[in-house]
């Protein structure tokens, strides 16, 4: 995961629910079948558990992992393998490898990187010949959990803080993602996946989101404001997402693609 916003990331509350997470990446990963890189990139690898996934996955792979959150390099240190898997503080936007490598991993970062469709060709440069660019990002901006999260911080109460944090469309479709990088003659495979879950817990969505979404806006608040703000979107996430006996169900939409050059 991205750490490019302006927030405090904390590696446990992101790990709440970190099965469900995890999927997507699997998922992501899985459509890669039989290739064997040698060199790879994991571009906002969090705080490691997926990058060390790649290292078992291709174990004669030599894999750089980095991301932009201290908080999150500081819990990768015990899966560092010496001369295969490296983990570093760094900011993905300015990344470029020494020499061309064979992968890119990228899960759940472009969506906090404004712009970041001018960064994918740049990407997709570092690679070597028939190499390829795998990403995934959250596609549910629109879910009810986004849009109370973005009107609620535009109100007249937080516009003043929040306001600017609010972004409609931080991420393109599956087509954008196809046209951006088959114009730049790679051959594309994009798709999009919802996972219908079922969350358990008091409050599962807020707790959901409090790991990724809502990171920047509890970093503008302070303690008091913050309860007040929690309060309101709690209540308006109970309304919006109503638990039944079994838990309470949260579709997660997905976006998924994989860039090969020629």
């Amino acid at each position: 995961m991205s750490r490019q916003a302006a927030a405090v990331w904390d590696p446990a509350q992101y790990g709440v629910f970190g099965d469900e997470r995890a999927r997507p990446s699997a998922d992501l990963v899985a459509r890669l079948g039989d290739t064997a890189p040698a060199r790879v990139a994991d571009l906002g690898c969090g705080s490691g558990e997926l990058t060390a996934t790649l290292a078992a996955r291709w174990p004669g792979a030599v894999i750089e992992a980095l991301d932009s959150s201290p908080e999150m390099i500081a819990r990768t240190r015990e899966r560092e393998i010496p001369g295969r898997l490296d983990f570093r503080v760094a900011d993905v936007t300015t990344w470029l490898p020494e020499r061309p490598v064979d992968l890119i991993v990228s899960n759940a970062v472009l969506q906090w990187i404004p712009g970041h469709a001018e960064l994918l060709p740049r990407w997709a440069d570092a690679l070597t010949p028939g190499g390829r660019l795998a990403f995934q990002v959250p596609g549910n901006h629109d879910a009810p959990s986004h849009v109370i999260l973005r009107e609620l911080g535009r109100s007249d109460r937080w516009r003043r803080k929040l306001g600017a944090l609010q972004r409609d469309a931080p991420v393109l479709g599956p087509a954008g993602y196809l046209d951006l990088l088959t114009r730049h003659g790679c051959a594309v495979d994009a798709w999009e996946t919802t996972y219908t879950q079922v969350l358990h817990g008091d409050d599962p969505v807020l707790e959901w989101v409090k790991g990724t979404a809502l990171r920047p806006v509890l970093s503008a608040l302070d303690p008091g404001e913050t309860d007040e703000f929690l309060g309101a979107y709690r209540e308006a996430l109970r309304q919006a997402y109503p638990a039944a006996p079994y838990g309470t169900v949260y579709p997660f939409r997905r976006i998924f693609v994989i860039a090969t050059t020629p």
